[in-house]
Formats: structure tokens, sequence, C-alpha cells
């Protein structure tokens, strides 16, 4: 019986291959973007998955009281860690980790500036990355040595044997190699390519070991803990999270709790509100969700329309076959059947559509996603998916035509009443307001983006670039510095301890005037040398810069205009602030520069002055007057005279500005893509109605023609109801699509205002998509000569 059922169905397929292809294509489509937005959300939802026993991971943070407000903070104490490993036995493994930037490996001639971290010797018993060669036991034991992965270690040593072969780091020490791990996955929040044990960071940096001594209140590291085996999650945050407030001196640790952050939310719920980490990327893996399943919704609409449409078509063979003794269930059975092996065929087609794909999308996303052919699960799911869709889409055209009345249709009575029509009109409403929302959606998400970009940035990016200042560099500052400006393409140097682009330290202020008891205030702080906001062109709005030179300004401060509001001064300069138990004098106010969120306001932010040139970044203003690759060729000699164990690495500012709108931007495309292919789906549906009507209506269009209608008239009797179709879909789809669009714009401070210009460009442009498909079977019907249409009567 099935196969009878499949040859019927295969028949009907071969017999009427627009409606077929328009199904198949229609249904494809919508699959290939329901998969190709599965494989991504199973993608990020398998992050950090692969290691052993994830759901015991965790990073130790602090939730701070700021006035009320909980700010949440991953920095924190030597002490903090002490505290835990010795203090909280429900801990199996406890390791402080620093440093994760790039420094400097260099094997004979081959040297490389890449990313990694000094870690604590439990950092490899928890994060059990697979070892090629070497154990975790040992690799991080002895302070001199260092841990690769596979590509760095063949970067650097080629096909050998690296173990116990050295490696200069940072061309001050050789470290011995004690381990190689297999290269970190790049579905891993944890991104490095070589692990340093902490231990040498603290027998070689002074202030590593101090900060050891010193209270809860030094925040400057990061915690990462492994609970043991049974140990309840809840019962060790309760026992930790006053750890820090027997410091009663610091007015840090007394308003800070500790929490323990799960690993498995690192990357989905990587934003706090109120202390929780209850929100971040996990709603755009939700947003893409709905929108893969509201486009196969589309397909699957269209599928179910163009079947009932063609009813008349099938209704003297369900009068027959009813005559002859079929039951309505054996029908029903039979219509599934050839809506699965449609569906079937379609899911072949997206299979093949996501493989042509994917490697654009990949690029796109950043993703290494692939079609897992080898994974049994992987095909469970895709067979239950399809059977679910054939069922689905085809669960209406197999009721409503299995109901026919046999004698009716035998006698040629059979009419499609208006209840099949009415419910034709709510679903292509349906599938057209859904696309008509992505397609606001899309509008909206790009205005936004374009707002924060429009809005002014407080200093100057282009012509700015930045590198990371090393030892040597900062040592040999003033010889670079001169030789940089001596060569004509660099015309101001400084460096910093932040990006220009990010504010890397934020810190207390003990006293200023007008503090209120128990008041905190946090902000960032940028250690800077002179001619900072020279270089960045940031402009001084009250009092004076720092002097190059002057030792007298290290007990200065600047502040920027957000600070100066915060703390309430109404004419900060000369006034007098604590911090760090020291007094500086504020000698200047800088206009805010959006070094931070580009949507959200300006952090305050204090500058302090250090005559001896911090050690973290160097910025320099390229001249412009000379294009960016003819100032690298000039500049690069003069940064492997300094610093000749490093390869020159350099980033131009602008740039790293513009990535604070990548993940935006991104959703932007995404949004836009299965936009166009929602409107797309539905436009197949459209064009497949709108022939069908031309064709049912033949005789009609041909007595208008012969009494005289214009073209123009056919073509608004066929087209009209289409069109008011589609603007009854804009009136249901634009106060949703504000109602969602509205709430996803609350999370930027600095937001767009929806307008209803928006909507109304949206309405057109599907108006005009719309009468361009029914257009062409509307004039084809037109044009037709009403003499064949009428010579059978």
């Amino acid at each position: 019986m099935i196969k009878n059922y499949l040859k019927i169905a295969w028949r009907n397929l071969v017999n009427n291959k627009v409606y077929s292809l328009l199904n198949i294509m229609g249904l494809a489509a919508g699959m290939a973007v329901a998969l190709i937005i599965g494989l991504w959300v199973n993608y990020q939802y398998s992050y950090d998955r692969f290691l052993p026993d994830n759901g015991r991971l965790y990073e130790v943070m602090r939730n701070f009281n700021s006035n009320g407000d909980t700010l949440t903070f991953s920095s924190t104490s030597l002490k903090l860690a002490d505290a835990l490993r010795h203090n909280i036995p429900e801990f199996a493994h406890v390791a402080e980790t620093d440093g994760w930037g790039a420094h400097g490996l260099m094997v004979g001639n081959r040297k490389f500036y890449w990313y990694g971290v000094q870690a604590g010797g439990d950092f490899l018993k928890m994060f059990r990355y697979p070892f090629i060669y070497g154990n975790a036991n040992a690799a991080l034991k002895d302070p001199f040595s260092i841990l690769l992965t596979e590509s760095t270690a063949k970067a650097l040593f080629g096909n050998g044997d690296p173990m116990n072969k050295l490696v200069r780091v940072d061309n001050h020490d050789n470290l011995k190699v004690a381990g190689v791990i297999k290269d970190v996955p790049a579905n891993s929040t944890l991104q490095f390519k070589y692990v340093i044990p902490f231990s040498y960071y603290e027998a070689t940096q002074s202030y590593v070991k101090t900060a050891r001594t010193q209270g809860f209140d030094y925040n400057s590291y990061s915690i990462y803990a492994e609970l043991k085996p049974g140990v309840s999650f809840g019962s060790v945050s309760a026992k930790i999270r006053d750890i820090e407030k027997g410091q009663t001196n610091s007015l840090n640790a007394v308003n800070s709790n500790v929490i323990l952050y799960p690993m498995l939310k690192w990357h989905l719920y990587n934003q706090f509100k109120n202390g929780q980490a209850n929100s971040g990327f996990i709603d755009y893996v939700r947003m893409f969700t709905l929108i893969g399943a509201l486009v196969l919704l589309i397909a699957c609409i269209n599928f179910i329309n163009l079947s009932t449409a063609r009813s008349e078509k099938r209704a003297r063979e369900v009068g027959v076959r009813k005559a002859i003794g079929s039951q309505r269930r054996d029908l029903i059975f039979q219509f599934l059947v050839e809506s699965s092996l449609v569906t079937f065929i379609s899911f072949l087609f997206s299979v093949v559509l996501v493989q042509l794909a994917l490697p654009a999308f990949d690029a796109l996303t950043g993703t290494l996603i692939a079609i897992p052919y080898g994974s049994p699960v992987f095909w469970m799911v895709m067979l239950t998916c399809v059977l679910f869709t054939g069922l689905m889409a085809g669960s209406r055209p197999a009721f409503y035509l299995s109901s026919f009345n046999p004698i009716r249709v035998l006698k040629g009575a059979i009419q499609v009443g208006k209840s099949a029509s009415v419910s034709r009109k709510i679903l292509v409403v349906t599938q057209f307001s859904c696309s008509i929302a992505l397609i606001i959606s899309t509008v909206i998400i790009y205005r936004q983006i374009q707002y924060a970009k429009d809005r002014p940035i407080g200093y100057q990016v282009s012509h700015l670039m930045s590198t990371d200042a090393n030892d040597d560099l900062a040592h040999n500052f003033t010889a670079l510095k001169n030789d940089l400006l001596q060569t004509g393409a660099v015309t101001s140097v400084t460096t910093a301890t932040s990006p220009a682009t990010t504010v890397w330290s934020h810190t207390d202020l003990d006293m200023f005037t007008g503090k209120r008891p128990g008041e905190t205030v946090e902000m960032g702080r940028i250690d800077v040398s002179s001619d900072y906001f020279k270089t960045l062109g940031m402009r001084m709005l009250r009092g004076r810069d720092f002097i190059p030179g002057l030792k007298a300004d290290t007990n200065n401060v600047v502040f920027n205009e957000a600070a100066i509001k915060r703390l309430r001064l109404t004419n900060p300069v000369s006034q007098l602030i604590t911090w760090g138990r020291q007094r500086f004098r504020i000698i200047g106010v800088v206009k805010d520069a959006l070094m931070n969120s580009p949507y959200s306001a300006a952090d305050p932010t204090m500058f302090t002055y250090n005559a001896d040139v911090p050690d973290r970044i160097l910025l320099y203003q390229l001249s412009p007057n000379i294009n960016a690759h003819a100032a690298i060729e000039k500049i690069s000699p003069i940064f492997t005279k300094y610093n000749p164990a490093y390869p020159y690495d350099y980033r131009f500012v602008d740039q790293q500005y513009n990535e604070k709108f990548s993940q935006e931007e991104l959703i932007g495309k995404l949004a836009g893509i299965f936009a166009g292919l929602a409107i797309f789906i539905s436009c197949l549906g459209l064009f497949g109605l709108a022939a069908f009507v031309a064709e049912q209506r033949t005789k009609e269009i041909g007595i208008r023609k012969v009494l005289g209608a214009s073209i123009s008239q056919v073509w608004v009797l066929l087209s009209k109801d289409f069109i008011l179709l589609v603007i009854l879909s804009c009136l249901i789809a634009s106060p949703l699509a504000f109602y969602f669009l509205q709430k996803w714009l609350l999370k930027y401070d600095y937001r767009i205002t929806i307008g209803p210009g928006v909507f109304i460009i949206s309405a057109i442009a599907v108006m005009v998509i719309t009468i361009i498909t029914v257009s062409f079977q509307s004039i084809k019907a037109a044009l037709a000569n009403p003499v064949k249409s009428l010579r059978s009567e």
C-alpha cells in the first residue's frame, strides 16, 4: 500500500511540475534557513562543553554594591585566591591567572607575538585539555617552564619533539617546554597559544609578589575554581559570599560579594544585570531560533495554500476513491505520504543549499560550522524534523481534501467554499506579517548601528595606531619617540595602561569634596605619559594637560566630564582627592571620549601621570600627509631596532573601534539575509496562488475582454485581493515589530527613536515586491486570447 501511495504521489509531482517546483523550492529554502540556524545555534551552545566535568567549573567574580547599584567585576585579588584554596574544602582546585595578553616567543630566528596566559598550578587540572606531550601534574610545576599548544610548538620547533627545549619569552628568560596540548578548540571561551606558570610571574615581577600579601581590595587577577563531585553550587555560593567582608578597613571589600560564574554560562550569558548573568549573546541565539522557526512556518504555509488552492483538481480523484470504498483515513494517509515525499525531496535540496552556503556563512559569522554527516544523532533529529514538517505542512490539505462529498464531487457540484478561501487568506496574511516584521527589524538594527557610528567619539581614531609597549620599548621610549617623529610619518607619540578603545583598569576614590558617608565611587583609571591627550586628539575643557618631564604632575590628576559630574564638583580645578591613600590635585578636565561602549554614556575616568612611562600600550598618530602603507614601511625598522626580539605588531585604532559594532552588524546582516529569504519564499507562494487564480478565472477574463475590459482593468481585478492582504499584513506586523524592537532597544543607553518612516518604507517595499510578483500572472492572463478561453462555450 505504501508503495502504491508513493507511486501516486510521484505521478502527481510529475504531472504538476510548476506547482511541485514552487512547493519544493519554498520548502527547501525554508528548511535550509532552519537547518543553518539550527547548526549555528548548536555551535553556540557547544561552547566549553568539550571539557570534562564542565558543569563543576566556575570563574570567581565580585558583585560590588555601588550606592545601591550592583556592578559585577571579574577582577579579583590573590588574597581571595588563597582564602578559597585554604578555607573552602568544597573546591577541588583553585587557580589564579593573569596576563591574558600577548607576549613575545622566540626560538632562534623564529619570532612570534601571541596571546597566552599565566596560570596557577591547578589550571590544567581543572581545564583538562588533551596532552600530546607531558601531563597536567608536571606541566606548570617548574616556574621557568612553558606549556605550548600543538600549533605553537610546530611554529617554534617544526615537526620535532619540543619537550625540554627552550623558548625565550619577552626577550628576558628562557623557559623550558614542559608539555604540549592539542590546540584549543574554536568553541572555547578561553583562547590561548601557551601557558606560563603563575609562579614565574611572581618570581620575576615584584609587584605580583607584593600583591600576594595585599588585601582583598587589590583586584587585578582572575580566579577559576572547580567544585568537588557531589558538592552543591548553592551551598558553596552561600559560604563564599561574604568572605571578603572581614577586611573592614576597605570600603571596596566591605561592599563586595563573591560569586561563582558557571562555565556553561560564560559564552551565552555574558552580560550581568543586578549581579546576575541573565542576558547576553543568548538573546541573539533565541532571536535567530525564532527567525528559523518563522521562515520554516512561512514555507509550510506556502505548501498548505498551494495544496488547498488546487483542491478542485483532486476533487474527482477523491470522489472516485471514496465511491469504490476508500475510507477517509486512507485518503488522509495518502495525502500525508505525498506531503512527506515533497518534504523529503525538499530536505535533500536544503542540505545541498546549506553545504553550498556554509563557507560564506562561516566567513560572515567567524564560526567553523559543518554538517555532521557522520553523526547518527544529527540524522535522527533531521528525520524527525522532516517528518514533523511533512505532517505540519500536509495536515490541512489532507483533512480538507479527504472531507469532500463523493456524490457532489462526481456530479460536478463541488466548489471551494468561503471557509477555504478565508483560511487561505489568513495564512497569506500570517506569512507576510512575519516577513514584513523581519524587514522592519533589519532596518531598525541597521539604523541603530549607524546612529551609534555617527555619534561623536571624543577623540581622533583615524591615523591613530597602537602597539603593545613591552619592557624593551618602554625602556627605550625617549629614543624611540624621537626616531619616530624624525621620520615625518608620525606627529605624536605616547603610552598608556589602556588602549584607546578600552579602559582596562577600574578603581574607587577614597575621598573627595562632598563625599557622603558610606558612598562609593567607581571609575576607570588610565596611567598615561606625556602628550597623551594631544596624541588622541582629546580636548581639554578646563585647566591644563600634564607637562612633559614635570615630576610634580605625578601627584596631579585629570578627570573627564563624566567623572566630574559623578563627583558633583562645580569648580573642580585645584580641588584635592584621595586615591590609594594618596592625595592628588585636579589640574584639568578633558572632554568625554567613548572608550568603552559606543551605545552607552562615557564612563567616568581619571587620568594619572607616569613620568617613568607606563609599559602597556604605545599610541602614535600618523601624519595625515602620508598613507598608512608608506608610514608603516618607514616606522617598521625603528620598532625592529629597539625591539629586535619581537615582530613589529600594530593595530589601527579606527578598526579596533569599529569592532565594537561587529556583533550588531553581524546580527543585522543575518537578519537582512533571512528577511530576504522569507520574502522570497512568500513571493513563491504568492506567484503560485496568482497563477491558480488566473487559471480559475480564465473564462471570466475572456468574457470581460470581449465586453471591452482593458488590460489594466483585468490586472486590477486579479491583483487587488493580494494587495489588500499585504496591506493588512503591514497593519498587523508594524505594531508587533514596534513592541519587540522597542524592548530590544532598551538595552542601549544611546539609541534611536522608532518613527513611522521605517514602517511606511517597509510597507512600500513589500507592496512593490507583491505587485511585481502578482503582475506577471495578471498581465499574462490579461494578454491571453479570449477566443481560446471561450471556444468550448
